[in-house]
């Protein structure tokens, strides 16, 4: 059995021997020097140092690891390959809160980090339910819609993103409701379950198409803040809807020029099958609004452009509400996770303008033009009821194509905590 390092934190300087280091040892525990103004990313980039010194096992220790302290460490210190232990410390409250953020991580982290081959639409369907049935138990009932049944229902999206597949789309509709049959919808979820995405006929080079198994990181993300928010004893009622496809290339795939014409009755110009997210998410959203909830949340590997604008550290929030924005601020900051506003105006639903369609799917341009986050939030907008709260979150901080300062390579979980929060207010 590997023998456990102690970690302990402190705001002492290291000897002057150590010259700047900010993790030292002494015999078998490791000290991590605190005092660079930013506590829990030093935490986390010290956890990451710890791993990559064949670290494997460790006890927190000391009465200076609060809650978002050791969940910072878990965050730098976990990795996609197994044979790591991390032991909490703290009362039984703190220890049960960070074991019900482990679970769900590791629910969200296996789901992302799953090869393509391994985790087509239906499993990703089928697991995401079967994991939620087990936490809410009779509370819980689902269906899934499945390949040509998806175009009876009118889920024009879905269906032709998965087309191209030999491995069926689905759509998941699932419903948690502890409070009984006509209790109404207090939020609905939906997330991005793209499995894989080859780019379809705007076909992605082979560096850019590496890492495409994390497409779904949005049905990942919303199910594990669901999983986590019944862990933790949420009392309303939660639709989740996961929109989910494999984006490949074949005779029956859809192509650029196509127009798709949506429930709503919105016409839709297929200028780049790249853009296929959106595509998806429609569905999602229609279903979300018919639910008649209140408020709406989705989430999605959705855009570059996202990333381009606030790293791989945040994940970029919109809504047409400011109230809503100041809500996902505050829960985010509360569970020490990081989301930054970008722009959505009205004007933005006109932004991918066609000649045949109400809207096109994109700008017919490398990466969808310029403001290509907001654009693309902006048709997601067409397609959300106009009474209902929404928030839209573009996961440009969900995985990390290799390992850096803060993060292993594979799934950061990045954003479950902040919409768990969202889910209970």
């Amino acid at each position: 059995m590997t023998q456990a390092m102690s970690v302990l934190l402190t705001q002492e300087a290291a000897a002057p021997q150590w010259g700047k280091a900010d993790v030292t040892f002494d015999g078998g525990a490791a000290r991590i020097h605190l005092g660079n103004g930013d506590e829990l990313r030093q935490i986390q980039m010290a956890a990451r140092k710890l791993r990559n010194q064949g670290v494997t096992t460790v006890n927190l220790e000391g009465q200076d690891w609060d809650l978002n302290r050791q969940w910072a460490f878990a965050q730098g210190f976990v990795t996609a390959k197994p044979g790591w232990q991390l032991n909490w410390t703290g009362d039984a409250a703190t220890v049960a809160t960070l074991e019900q953020r482990m679970e769900a991580a590791r629910f969200a982290r296996g789901l992302i980090n799953e090869t393509p081959e391994n985790l087509p639409p239906q499993k990703l369907a089928t697991q995401a339910a079967n994991w939620l049935k087990n936490l809410g138990g009779d509370a819980v009932s689902f269906r899934i819609i499945e390949g040509e049944a998806l175009l009876e229902e009118q889920w024009v999206g879905i269906h032709a993103v998965g087309r191209g597949s030999e491995r069926p789309p689905v759509m998941l509709e699932l419903d948690y409701n502890p409070l009984g049959t006509d209790a109404p919808v207090s939020v609905a979820l939906v997330g991005k379950g793209i499995t894989f995405d080859s780019g379809g006929y705007s076909l992605k080079a082979s560096e850019g198409m590496l890492n495409m198994k994390c497409d779904m990181g949005g049905a990942a993300t919303v199910t594990a803040a669901l999983g986590l928010a019944i862990r933790q004893g949420l009392n309303k009622r939660v639709k989740l809807f996961l929109c989910c496809a494999e984006n490949l290339v074949s005779g029956r795939a859809f192509k650029l020029g196509d127009i798709l014409s949506y429930k709503n009755g919105v016409t839709v110009e297929v200028v780049n099958t790249d853009a296929e997210g959106r595509l998806v998410l429609a569905d999602g959203l229609q279903a979300a609004s018919a639910s008649g909830a209140p408020f709406i949340i989705d989430a999605a590997t959705l855009t570059g452009a996202a990333v381009m604008a606030v790293g791989g550290n945040y994940n970029a929030i919109f809504s047409p509400d400011e109230a809503v924005l100041d809500l996902a601020r505050t829960k985010a900051k509360a569970v020490a996770e990081k989301v930054w506003a970008l722009p959505l105006e009205p004007w933005h639903k006109d932004m991918c303008p066609s000649a045949y369609a109400d809207t096109a799917n994109s700008r017919p341009v490398k990466g969808g033009g310029a403001g290509g986050a907001s654009n693309a939030a902006g048709f997601l907008w067409r397609f959300v009821a106009p009474e209902a709260k929404w928030l839209h979150v573009d996961l440009a901080a969900a995985f990390e194509d290799s390992a850096g300062a803060l993060w292993a390579a594979g799934a950061t979980t990045h954003g479950v905590l902040t919409i768990a929060e969202l889910l209970k207010d």
